[in-house]
């Protein structure tokens, strides 16, 4: 199944039904009066968020999605049929964009949120809602009120504990397909990966997800390469694993690089936990390895892990290091979340 992140759909909500004009004749009642029903209210066009779904690929084929218009009202009282809601079936951490891509209109992190993005339009009186004592034969009735039209797009975020970071070919699919039983496309060639990639691993008896996206280069918030949008498939996590390669001319500056377009993509990218490891230790010697392992400690300002994806050597060491941040993130989210709020009456 192919992967896609981004989708443009149009909306449109059904309309009103129209009110009835009708007048009650039956045989031996004289005065019958109004009895024109009330129209049916169009339906609504709503987002929600499903199990086993982990891309926006139906909207690929379908980008239009119209709810059913309201049935109009009838004779003897009786009001119209309410038009069928529609219903689009998002996975997990789907945010909802405005035409311009940038206003948020909903973020839909978890299974079973909901949002209506256009509600159906109400259907009109009809005659018998007009009728007073001084107008006992009415012979008005509403229209039903029109639909809503809008267009929006559907982003996807990822859902992951952990996101892995690094140039092309710095080993992080390697490192997803010894730790996990995804299956990610591994080459001795730059983009290898062309779309996010999910493993579920396993440490001492516990599980967390992590992402890999494409690697990124020099210029990526500027378009160049595939560019920073699988960026956004990161947010989500509680820690970046930014890998560097051992076996790199200046593993110093790769590592800059990745930092420097964290920083240009903006939001909390640059602000959230990293752990630093260099990657294919098993292509250096002792005396490389702590050379450039002390370079990037220089650079940093903080500890680098050793690593080997290709050999697993190292490989359990990190991941038990990013499952105590994980940790103590989400344990922090959790503390925010229950905090109470002010007392009110």
């Amino acid at each position: 199944m192919k992967f896609l992140d981004l989708a443009k759909v149009y909306l449109r909500s059904g309309a009103g039904g129209n009110g009835a004009v009708s007048f009650r004749r039956e045989k031996y009642i004289e005065y019958g009066g109004p009895d024109g029903g009330d129209g049916g209210r169009g339906g609504d066009v709503i987002v929600e968020v499903v199990e086993g779904l982990n891309t926006l690929i139906d909207f690929r084929y379908q980008q239009h999605f119209f709810a059913r218009n309201g049935q109009g009202g009838m004779g003897r009282q009786r009001t119209g049929r309410t038009g069928d809601d529609i219903v689009l079936r998002v996975p997990a951490g789907t945010e909802i964009l405005e035409e311009d891509e940038e206003t948020v209109i909903a973020d839909l992190a978890e299974v079973g949120d909901r949002v209506v993005l256009a509600r159906g339009g109400n259907g009109g009186f009809g005659n018998l809602h007009f009728k007073t004592s001084t107008n006992q034969a009415p012979r008005r009735a509403n229209s039903g009120q029109p639909g809503v039209e809008r267009t929006i797009w559907l982003r996807l975020k990822l859902i992951a504990d952990a996101g892995l970071l690094g140039l092309p070919n710095a080993g992080k699919s390697t490192f997803l397909a010894a730790t996990s039983n995804a299956r990610p496309k591994i080459a001795d060639y730059p983009f290898t990966t062309l779309h996010p990639n999910l493993g579920v691993v396993g440490v001492d008896n516990a599980e967390f997800v992590v992402a890999d996206i494409p690697g990124l280069i020099e210029g990526a918030h500027e378009g160049r390469g595939i560019g920073d949008r699988f960026l956004g498939h990161v947010e989500r996590c509680a820690v970046l694993l930014h890998l560097v390669d051992g076996t790199s001319e200046d593993p110093v500056q790769d590592w800059r690089t990745i930092i420097s377009e964290l920083n240009a993509y903006g939001g909390i990218l640059a602000d959230k936990p990293r752990l630093t490891v260099l990657n294919k230790i098993d292509a250096l010697d002792d005396e490389e390895r702590d050379a450039r392992a002390a370079a990037l400690e220089e650079a940093t300002g903080g500890e680098v892990m050793r690593m080997s994806g290709a050999s697993g050597e190292g490989v359990r060491e990190v991941l038990r290091a990013l499952r105590r941040i994980i940790l103590a993130e989400r344990g922090a989210e959790a503390a925010v979340d229950e905090e109470p709020g002010p007392w009110r009456p």
